[in-house]
């Protein structure tokens, strides 16, 4: 090969050309030049002086599916021969040569390995783009007996846009839920949310969005914060200054909380969105109120220049919100 490339060279013909032509690196060359002819490069052939011999390895593949070993693990393989005295290889080994002579498969009676879908995170830009929802629990007045509350959340605006509570959990009241949701909005969500729970995964309701082409995602396993703004909702119904030790009725809990609900969506200000409500954010007006607030800092800030030591300026606007989203594998 350097023969070759000092006669290029000879005929008036560049180095970096020659390698450019045989993809090879001049470094290589280089290295060649100094060293000896000894390709280096990662994946070329070379000897391992480790490396069992192909009598050895046609040894080990041959002992290993004769009829004594037909339904044992290489681990057990190799364990047995030790006993016994021989040793070829390890059980590493093996399997690297099963596998290079495509003799590792899976028992039928085995469910074969399943690839997880990668979770992706999706930014939410508008209104009924990705809905999330659960079911929480609320206590009664009879020890061990409680009320359970579906709610419905819009993630781009936080709003409940839809809920009921019931004395079961039932996917058949999830499925009349998200029918009464789309009916009175007139809209259909491209992504509906949920944890892993029964109603969740129900077939009423996923053959019922299914019909509607929305796209169902689910949280990973004992995995919370995969579903957080449904969750964060809890927190705000269940530590809010009045919420009930428990509750007397069903009537007594839907009334309570068709009052929660208004005033979370009519006059909460939360903080997720700028601190405006969710209703002013869905409808639009939150922009206003953002430039309104925004214009009275900066004249703050001019009139009293040294009160800011730094060179940002508080600024209201609504966080960006970037929902998880983990289809189910079809």
């Amino acid at each position: 090969m350097l023969d070759y490339l000092a006669m290029a060279r000879e005929a008036g013909v560049s180095e970096r050309a020659i390698c450019e032509l045989l993809g090879l690196s001049r470094r290589t060359v280089q290295n060649w030049r100094r060293n000896g002819l000894r390709d280096r490069r990662k994946g070329s052939p070379r000897s391992v002086a480790h490396r069992l011999s192909a009598a050895e390895e046609e040894l080990f593949f041959t002992v290993a599916n004769s009829p004594r070993f037909v339904d044992k693990t290489p681990e057990q393989i190799v364990a047995t021969l030790a006993q016994e005295g021989t040793y070829i290889a390890s059980a590493s080994s093996l399997y690297r040569i099963l596998r290079k002579r495509k003799a590792l498969a899976h028992r039928r009676e085995s469910r074969k390995p399943r690839k997880a879908l990668k979770p992706a995170y999706i930014p939410v830009s508008e209104p009924n783009q990705v809905w999330a929802w659960d079911i929480t629990w609320l206590k009664t007045d009879v020890a061990g007996i409680f009320l359970f509350a579906y709610t419905v959340i819009d993630l781009f605006d936080r709003s409940i846009v839809g809920w009921t509570i019931e004395t079961v959990e039932s996917e058949e009241h999830a499925k009349m839920l998200f029918q009464r949701i789309m009916r009175d909005l007139g809209v259909c969500p491209r992504i509906v949310h949920a944890d892993n729970g029964n109603p969740m995964r129900g077939v009423t309701l996923a053959v019922f969005l299914d019909s509607l082409a929305v796209t169902r995602s689910y949280s990973r396993p004992r995995c919370s914060n995969d579903n957080a703004f449904i969750e964060s909702w809890h927190k705000t119904l269940k530590y809010t200054v009045g919420y009930p030790e428990y509750f007397t009725s069903l009537d007594n809990a839907r009334q309570w909380y068709a009052d929660f609900v208004n005033w979370y969506n009519t006059e909460h200000l939360h903080s997720g969105i700028g601190y405006v409500t969710p209703l002013q954010r869905r409808t639009g007006a939150a922009t206003l109120i953002y430039e309104k607030r925004n214009c009275t800092i900066r004249m703050a800030r001019c009139r009293n220049p040294l009160r800011w030591r730094s060179q940002k300026t508080m600024s209201y606007e609504a966080l960006p919100v970037i929902a998880f989203y983990r289809p189910l594998a079809s």
